[in-house]
């Protein structure tokens, strides 16, 4: 499945090179816009990312995220800075079908491992990104990437099977946003590993070829952000690409 994504500062489209809100590109486009047009093209799912949110919890965009998950043109995923169960909540009471979790699975796993026992784990996006090291350890990135856990993505995914995790959205930070193509091979390694998994690759697709050399990997979804914004392809070549 292609899942495209938008990320909002303040009501506004924007993209962050390698999560840095000190490198933003902004976009002259309207939120509610680039639903109806990502839906035409045959989208079903949006992922939103929340980068106001994630940095003051207080000024949430939950009005704008509300108004686009009005439309009922697809369903949608959406994250930043989730740090609460009501955060949680708030999503879920505002018709988002998925709330994304990054850092708070890794620093407390019981809590998010009870919110999906409590909404069912279909309710929940594990948001993993990861650096790898020299040795090929998978390990954890946290606080805007700017923290090594010193947690292997292998170890945490474990222990959330335990409740039935059942979706993933996996970074290599190295590739985000540098539309240099994602890294096949961990998602390779990673679904044949955890199959039970929908994984969803995510950092780096800038080309059609990107996503055609994914397909055989086992993930389940594409996460596609920069490359649609800068009409590299469409959301249309994308699924068309994506199911042939």
């Amino acid at each position: 499945m292609i899942i495209p994504a938008i990320d909002l500062i303040d009501g506004n489209v924007v993209r962050l090179y390698q999560g840095d809100y000190a490198q933003k590109t902004e976009y002259k486009l309207n939120p509610i816009d680039v639903v109806n047009d990502y839906a035409d093209q045959g989208a079903t799912w949006l992922h939103i990312v929340d980068l106001t949110g994630a940095k003051d919890t207080s000024k949430r965009q939950l009005k704008l995220i509300g108004d686009m998950v009005a439309t009922q043109r697809m369903d949608f995923q959406a994250g930043g800075g989730i740090r609460t169960e009501h955060d949680v909540a708030q999503l879920l009471d505002i018709g988002v079908k998925r709330v994304v979790i990054g850092s708070l699975a890794v620093k407390e796993p019981a809590l998010v491992k009870s919110w999906m026992q409590k909404y069912g784990s279909e309710a929940i996006v594990l948001a993993l990104d990861i650096n790898i090291d020299e040795s090929g350890n998978k390990f954890i990135a946290t606080h805007g990437w700017q923290e090594n856990s010193g947690v292997p993505i292998e170890a945490l995914l474990e222990d959330f099977l335990s409740v039935g995790a059942q979706h993933v959205l996996c970074t290599d930070i190295s590739r985000d946003g540098t539309l240099q193509g994602a890294n096949h091979q961990l998602y390779t390694e990673l679904a044949a590993r955890f199959p039970t998994v929908g994984w969803q690759a995510s950092g780096g697709i800038g080309k059609l070829a990107d996503i055609e050399i994914l397909k055989p990997s086992g993930v389940s979804g594409v996460i596609l952000g920069r490359a649609l914004l800068e009409g590299k392809f469409t959301v249309e070549q994308a699924i068309a690409c994506w199911q042939a």
